[in-house]
C-alpha cells in the first residue's frame, strides 16, 4: 500500500509548489484532509434555455421583459477570486437540480435542466388551469402569461432560493421572490390572482396594497429574484456542469457509508441483486451491510487467526483482497488474498470458500480450499487485488517482492517471466469441484513460452494497489473490460495503467514515464507499455487505484477515472479525449462553502486513502482511515457525490431482494461533519416542538446565514473555520414579526412521534390538517397507508404498518382521519379515501404507526 522511503510520513505539497499552498491544507493533527475555501467555483452546467411560449386557446401571455446580463463584480483576495454570490443550485427536496427523462410540456423553459420532472409538470399545468378557470376571457389573456411563470419556478435550478426553502427563520414561500419591477407589474395587472396563487394569511392580508405586497415578495438575495435571475449570467453560466475552482480542482462532495472499521482495504458486493456490500478489515474480518447501511453484527468471514499481520503503522501485511465469483448467486463462490506465515516462511494465500448453507450472511469456515500460495522473501510489496473480468477469469495481482528496486535475481521478479512475483495472473477456477484447484485458459500469453509460468497474464509490474474493471459507457458500452491498475513507484513516480495481455509493464527498467534501471531501461527488447498517467512524489507517494464512474445517480461523472493517493490524501481524476486517446488529468478538491450543503452530504475526510469501491448499482466509494495501522478504528466508507446535477427521480431506482437476516443488526450512525458552516443557531425556535428529533431536517436548519466574510482571511489550520456574516440580517429587521410567528405548515404534512429510542424511521402518525396536529385511526390502517407517509418522509419502503397504538397514544391531540385508506401511490393521506377530516368512530388506544426504511430485507431474529 506504501512506498519504501517515508511510509508515514506527511506529504505538504506546499512545499513544492506555492500554488497547492494556496489552494488546499491537510488537518495534520486529526489525519484528516480538506481543502481550503474556494471562493470562486465555477458554476454547474447546462444554460437555461429562453422562456418558451406556451399556445393556449385564446391566450396571448404577456412576455416579460428581459433584462441585459449584468457583469458580476469580483473582488481578489488572497490570489483568489470572489463571487458576489453564494451559486447553490438547489430543489425544494433540498437536492441538486437534474435533466428530466421525459420533456416537459408546460414548463418548457427548464425542460433541459432544474427541479421538475414529468409529473411534477403535469401537476403544475392542472394547477395553472385551477388558477385560470376563474378569470374571464380579458383576464386570461392578461394575466396566465405571469401565473405560468410563477408557477413554473418551483421548477428552476434555484427553487430553493426563489421560496426561501433554504432559511430556516422563515417559512417556505407560496408565491417566488420577485424583482421588484416585476412584481409592481404583476400586481398592476393581476392582483386578482394573488388569493388564488397563495393561501397565506400575511399575503392575503396585503394583497391590496401594491407596496405592502411587493415588499413581501422582494428577496434579500437580490440576485435570485425572479426573473432578473435568468440574465444573471454568474448564476446560469456552466449550471449543471461539474464545478471546478479557478485551477481546474473539480468540487465533489461525499457522503459517510461506514465508520469505526480498521484499515478497511477492500469493499465489495456480490453481484446477487441483494445491493449487500461487504467492508474487509486488515485484521481479516469482513463485515456484511444491508442497503440501509445497516452493519450485522456476527461477521461474514472471520480469519483473523489465520492471517499475518501487525499494529505496526504502514504494515502492509494481513487480508489483502476478497471478490465474488461471478456467479456466486448460484454457486456461493468467494476468494480472498492474505498474508500467512508457515514456519519462518511468510507466503501470500489465495483460497476459496463457500457460503453457509444455512445463513446467507455468513461464509462456512470449513469450505476453504487454498488455490494459490506463493513465497514472500520480504514483508511488504504484497500485493492484494483480486478480481473477475469480463471474460470469466480470476485475475490476480501480485508485488514484486518487496524490499526496494526489485533486487532478486538478474533482472528481479518483476521482469522474469518464471516468478510469480510482480505479475499479473489469470487462472480459470471454474467447475474445480473435482480435479486441479485452477486450470490454465487457453489463451494465456506465455502458456507455450520455454520458462514461463503460464499463469502469468502481464508483467513488469512493482505492487499494484487497487485494479478495477470498467463496467463501460451505460448507453454505448465504449470502455467496457478494460482493466486500470495504480502501481505503486519507488522514490520519483506512481502511475496508473491499462491491463493488456501479454504486456511488459517496465518494472524495475522504469518507474512511470522515467528509466530507474537505466542498464534495463536500454534495452531494446524490453517492449514495455507506458502508463496513461504518472506523477511525482511532489503530488503523493503512493497511488491508491479506483474506478471509472458507469453509476447511474451522478450523470456528470460518467466516464471519469477517479484515484487517489495513499500518502498525501490526494483524490484526482482521469478523463479520456476520444480524439486523440489522451487522458485529462484534475485534481478533486472537497467543495467548501455551500457546495456541499445538502442533507447528508460532507465535505472533509481521513487522510490515508486505503482503497476505492463500487457497489451493485455502479456507484463508487471510497475507504480511508486517520492512523494507518491494522488495529485503529478509525476507517471510514465514503460515497462519493457531485453538488452540481443528479440524476432525474425515480430514473436510479432498484428494488433490492429481500436479505433474511439471523444475526442482530447495528444502526448506521454518521459520525462525520460538514465543515464552513456555522454551527445550528440555539436561539432558532423549533417550528413544533413536540416533533421528534430529525437529523436531516437538522442540516437542513443548518443553512440559514452562509455567506463567507470576505474581509477575513483563508484558514490556515484545521481548527479555524471560515468566518461569515449573515447575509439576510436586514431581512430580519424588516420582518420582525416573521421570523418570530410559527412556520406556516401545509395542511397533509405528516411526522412520526413517540418513538421511546428516537429513531426516525418509526413512530405514531400524526398529520397536520387545517392548523392544528392531530392523530389518525387504524381501522383500516394498512401497508399501502403506511407507504404513503413514509415515501413522504423520504424514505423508499414502509417496512410496517403499526397498530393498536404501538408507538403510544397521542391523546393530547384530536383523532382527525380514520377509515384512510390508500393505493400506495398518492403524495399525502388526505389524497386518500377517508370518513373525512375529524370524522371517526375510534379512540387512541388504536392510534396508527409505521416502520419507514431504504430497503425491504424481511429481519428474522
Amino acid at each position: 500500500m506504501q512506498s519504501d522511503d517515508s511510509p508515514t510520513a506527511w506529504v505538504d505539497p506546499a512545499a513544492d509548489h506555492h500554488h497547492y499552498h494556496v489552494r488546499e491544507t491537510i488537518k495534520v493533527h486529526t489525519g484528516r484532509r480538506t481543502r481550503r475555501v474556494c471562493i470562486a467555483p465555477v458554476l454547474h452546467g447546462l444554460l437555461f434555455c429562453a422562456l418558451g411560449i406556451m399556445h393556449i386557446n385564446h391566450l396571448r401571455s404577456p412576455r416579460v421583459s428581459w433584462l441585459s446580463p449584468t457583469r458580476v463584480v469580483c473582488f481578489y483576495v488572497l490570489v483568489l477570486w470572489v463571487a458576489p454570490v453564494l451559486l447553490h443550485p438547489q430543489c425544494l427536496d433540498f437536492r441538486p437540480p437534474f435533466r428530466p427523462l421525459r420533456e416537459l410540456e408546460f414548463c418548457v423553459m427548464y425542460k433541459e435542466f432544474g427541479c421538475c420532472d414529468y409529473e411534477k409538470d403535469q401537476e403544475l399545468m392542472a394547477k395553472f388551469y385551477n388558477v385560470m378557470d376563474n378569470f374571464d376571457y380579458y383576464g386570461y389573456a392578461k394575466c396566465a402569461g405571469s401565473v405560468m411563470e410563477l408557477l413554473c419556478q418551483e421548477c428552476s435550478p434555484y427553487a430553493a432560493h426563489l421560496f426561501d426553502a433554504e432559511d430556516p427563520s422563515t417559512p417556505v414561500r407560496t408565491i417566488p421572490g420577485l424583482c421588484q419591477d416585476y412584481c409592481f407589474e404583476f400586481w398592476t395587472k393581476c392582483n386578482a390572482a394573488i388569493p388564488l396563487l397563495s393561501d397565506n394569511p400575511h399575503i392575503l392580508k396585503i394583497k391590496e396594497n401594491q407596496t405592502n405586497f411587493c415588499r413581501r415578495m422582494e428577496l434579500d438575495d437580490v440576485d435570485y429574484c425572479y426573473p432578473h435571475l435568468l440574465s444573471n449570467q454568474g448564476l446560469t453560466q456552466n449550471l449543471g456542469r461539474l464545478q471546478s475552482d479557478s485551477e481546474g480542482c473539480l468540487q465533489l462532495c461525499l457522503e459517510e457509508v461506514a465508520n469505526d472499521l480498521r484499515n478497511p482495504l477492500a469493499m465489495v458486493h456480490a453481484n446477487d441483486g441483494t445491493h449487500r456490500f461487504f467492508v474487509a478489515e486488515q485484521v481479516g474480518l469482513v463485515w456484511t451491510y444491508l442497503p440501509d447501511r445497516s452493519k450485522l453484527q456476527k461477521p461474514f468471514l472471520n480469519i483473523t487467526k489465520a492471517v499475518l499481520t501487525s499494529p505496526w503503522e504502514g504494515d502492509e501485511r494481513g487480508f489483502l483482497g476478497l471478490t465474488f465469483h461471478p456467479r456466486y448467486k448460484y454457486n456461493g463462490k468467494l476468494y480472498v488474498y492474505y498474508s500467512v506465515e508457515v514456519g519462518f516462511d511468510e507466503r501470500i494465500r489465495i483460497s476459496e470458500f463457500h457460503v453457509s448453507a444455512n445463513d446467507m450472511n455468513v461464509v462456512d469456515h470449513t469450505s476453504e480450499r487454498v488455490i494459490l500460495e506463493i513465497d514472500e522473501p520480504a514483508s511488504n510489496h504484497n500485493g492484494g487485488q483480486l478480481l473477475f473480468a469480463d471474460d470469466g477469469y480470476l485475475y490476480i495481482f501480485t508485488g514484486d517482492g518487496g524490499m526496494a528496486g526489485d533486487p532478486f535475481g538478474k533482472y528481479g521478479n518483476a521482469q522474469n517471466k518464471s516468478s510469480l512475483l510482480g505479475k499479473v495472473l489469470r487462472i480459470d477456477v471454474d467447475d474445480n469441484e473435482r480435479g486441479p484447484l485452477y486450470r490454465i485458459p487457453p489463451d494465456n500469453p506465455f502458456i507455450h513460452k520455454r520458462g514461463a509460468r503460464p499463469e502469468v497474464y502481464a508483467y513488469g509490474v512493482r505492487n499494484m494497489w487497487r485494479c478495477s474493471v470498467d463496467r463501460g459507457d451505460p448507453h454505448t458500452k465504449e470502455g467496457k473490460g478494460r482493466i486500470f491498475c495504480g502501481d505503486v513507484g519507488q522514490n520519483k513516480f506512481e502511475e496508473i495503467d491499462i491491463i493488456e495481455k501479454g504486456r511488459n509493464y517496465g518494472w524495475r527498467a522504469k518507474e512511470g514515464f522515467s528509466c530507474y534501471d537505466k542498464k534495463l531501461c536500454a534495452n531494446s527488447s524490453l517492449d514495455d507499455v507506458l502508463p496513461i498517467y504518472a506523477y511525482p512524489h511532489k503530488m503523493g507517494k503512493s497511488v491508491t487505484g479506483g474506478y471509472v464512474y458507469r453509476g447511474c445517480e451522478y450523470p456528470n461523472l460518467n466516464g471519469m477515472y477517479i484515484f487517489g493517493d495513499f500518502m498525501s490524501g490526494r483524490l484526482m481524476s482521469l478523463q479520456e479525449d476520444r480524439n486523440t486517446g489522451w487522458w485529462k488529468y484534475n485534481e478533486i478538491c472537497m467543495g467548501m462553502g455551500l457546495t456541499c450543503a445538502f442533507p447528508g452530504l460532507i465535505n472533509n475526510y481521513h487522510q490515508y486513502i486505503i482503497s476505492f469501491a463500487e457497489d451493485e448499482a455502479g456507484e463508487l466509494y471510497f475507504m480511508s482511515t486517520g492512523i494507518p495501522s491494522a488495529t485503529s478504528p478509525s476507517g471510514v466508507v465514503y460515497k462519493v457525490a457531485d453538488p452540481s446535477r443528479r440524476a432525474p427521480p425515480r430514473q436510479c431506482h432498484y428494488d433490492p431482494l429481500p436479505v433474511r437476516v439471523k444475526s442482530n443488526l447495528i444502526k448506521f450512525v454518521p459520525q462525520e461533519m460538514l465543515i464552513g458552516v456555522e454551527p445550528l443557531n440555539k436561539n432558532i425556535p423549533e417550528p413544533q416542538p413536540t416533533e421528534s428529533h430529525d437529523w436531516h431536517q437538522e442540516l437542513i436548519d443548518h443553512l440559514a446565514e452562509p455567506e463567507l466574510d470576505l474581509a477575513m482571511s483563508i484558514p490556515t489550520t484545521a481548527t479555524t473555520r471560515p468566518p461569515r456574516h449573515s447575509q439576510r440580517k436586514d431581512r430580519r429587521r424588516k420582518e420582525k414579526s416573521r421570523a418570530k410567528s410559527t412556520p406556516e405548515l401545509r395542511s397533509g404534512k405528516v411526522r412520526l412521534v413517540g418513538d421511546e429510542q428516537g429513531r426516525h424511521d418509526r413512530g405514531r402518525v400524526e398529520i397536520f390538517i387545517n392548523g392544528e396536529w392531530g392523530t389518525v385511526c387504524d381501522d383500516l390502517w394498512s401497508i399501502e397507508n403506511a407507504a404513503v407517509v413514509c415515501r413522504q418522509l423520504g424514505f423508499h419502503y414502509a417496512r410496517k404498518a403499526a397498530k393498536n397504538s404501538e408507538f403510544g397514544e397521542g391523546k393530547d391531540l384530536r383523532i382527525l382521519l380514520d377509515d384512510v385508506q390508500c393505493e400506495g401511490t398518492e403524495s399525502s393521506l388526505l389524497e386518500c379515501k377517508h370518513a373525512g377530516v375529524g370524522t371517526h368512530n375510534c379512540a387512541h388506544n388504536e392510534d396508527a404507526g409505521v416502520i419507514c426504511g431504504n430497503s425491504d430485507y424481511v429481519i428474522e431474529v
